[in-house]
This record gives C-alpha cells, structure tokens and sequence, in this order.
C-alpha cells in the first residue's frame, strides 16, 4: 500500500512540474501553425509530433497541463473558503441556521454538478471566469458536509468545552482543537477537488462548451485529435495518457 502511495504522490508531482515548468522549457510557441508539418510522428524535433496544423503536441500539452491544473485548484481552493466556514458555522450554531445551510447544501447536490457549470458558464461562453465560478460553486458543497461533520464532534467534546469556560476565544479553539481535526482531512479533499475540476473542464471542453480554440485545453485537445486516431494514434494518446 505505501508503495502504490509513493508511486500516485510521484506521478502526481511529475505531471505538476511538467505543468509548471513545461511550458517555459519547451522551444516551441504551441499557437504557431506550419501546414508543411502536418501531422509529423514523434521525433527528436517535436517530441510527440504535430497535429492537422503543424502545431507542436508537446507544446500544446504542457500549457494544457499547466492550464487545467491552475485553474482547478484555483477552484478547489476557492469552494474551501466558503465550504469550510459555512460548515464551521453550522456545526457551532446548529438549529435553523444548521438546518438552512444543510438545505442549501442539499439543493446543490440534487443538480449534477456539470449541469451546475453548464448553466453558469451559459452567460459567457468559452470564457474562463465563467467555468471557474461555476466548477467552485459546484465544489463548495463537499467541503461544507466534511467540515460539518468533522467539527461537529469536536465542538461538543470536552476540551473544547473547557476551554470555553477558561474563557479562551473563537481563535484559539479553531487553532488549537478544530485545525488539528480539520488538516487531515482538508488536505486529501482539495487534490480531490482539483482532480474533480480538471475532469471537469476537460468533459465541458470535449462536448463543445468550454474552453474554445485555439486555447490549448486537455478536452479541446482530444476533440481536436480524435478524428486522426487511426493515422496518427499518437496524438489522441498523449492528452489521454495526462488525464489517466
């Protein structure tokens, strides 16, 4: 078990850094087209090969990575902030604000979370502001229900209680009891979170109603490369292979 863990954590790391140091480190601009390279089979000069327009696959893959895996935990980090103090207030407060909060919460989940980013992005099509409030909008609700009940034994432990009747305030329970019981569980739900939200655009931009070309995008990749799988199986492998 420790050494599937040790492999995902280094593959995960892989990818990030082809993510973020990929794109500077790559000798080709990946919006420059060369028809005269069309669909070129990978060698020393573009690694993966080139697409319909002559453009370098490897080029366009890393700044996809590096595009999908900002934006999603640009995301996942932004459904944290409200998920977990909504779900800190309700455990605290409960009664009808608990009560509200967990209908809320509820609404969103009754709505599959792609329609949610679908209907969002609707006011400004192919436009990332647009996808990122949706997928965050989306994402909050796990965190909400995570925090909720995770701090809910807590505040009604005995430590928590004592402290409060020694007179210790709000910041000194959320640094003393509620983050030790919140960190390990945070910290596996936002690399799910973001794995979720680069699914996410990836499925929204192969359908047709994310990200829209030229933008070099994991979903638009496929799309894009999928009509050339029996020539140029290499090309639909490659965005393919980054997602798995």
């Amino acid at each position: 078990m420790k050494g599937v863990r040790q492999l995902g954590a280094s593959l995960l790391a892989a990818v990030a850094l082809f993510a973020l140091i990929g794109p500077l480190c790559i000798g080709h601009d990946p919006a420059a087209q060369s028809l005269g390279d069309s669909l070129l089979r990978p060698g020393p000069v573009h690694w993966l090969g080139t697409d319909l327009l002559g453009r370098s696959v490897l080029a366009r893959l890393a700044h996809a990575a590096q595009l999908s895996l900002g934006l999603a935990l640009l995301c996942a980090l932004t459904a944290a902030v409200p998920g977990v103090l909504l779900g800190l207030a309700a455990s605290w407060w409960g009664g009808r604000i608990d009560t509200a909060l967990s209908l809320l919460a509820d609404a969103v989940l009754s709505m599959p979370g792609l329609l949610l980013v679908l209907m969002v992005a609707a006011l400004a099509p192919g436009q990332h502001w647009a996808l990122y409030a949706g997928l965050s909008l989306a994402l909050w609700v796990e965190y909400f229900r995570v925090c909720r009940a995770t701090s809910r034994p807590v505040f009604a432990g005995d430590a928590v209680q004592a402290s409060g009747l020694l007179g210790f305030g709000p910041g000194y329970l959320l640094r003393r009891h509620l983050l030790p019981a919140l960190a390990p569980v945070l910290a596996p739900l936002v690399a799910f979170s973001t794995a979720q939200a680069v699914l996410g655009l990836a499925a929204l931009g192969f359908i047709g109603v994310g990200l829209q070309p030229p933008t070099a995008e994991l979903g638009l990749m496929m799309i894009e490369y999928l009509p050339h799988y029996a020539e140029a199986p290499w090309l639909i492998a490659a965005p393919v292979s980054l997602l798995l």
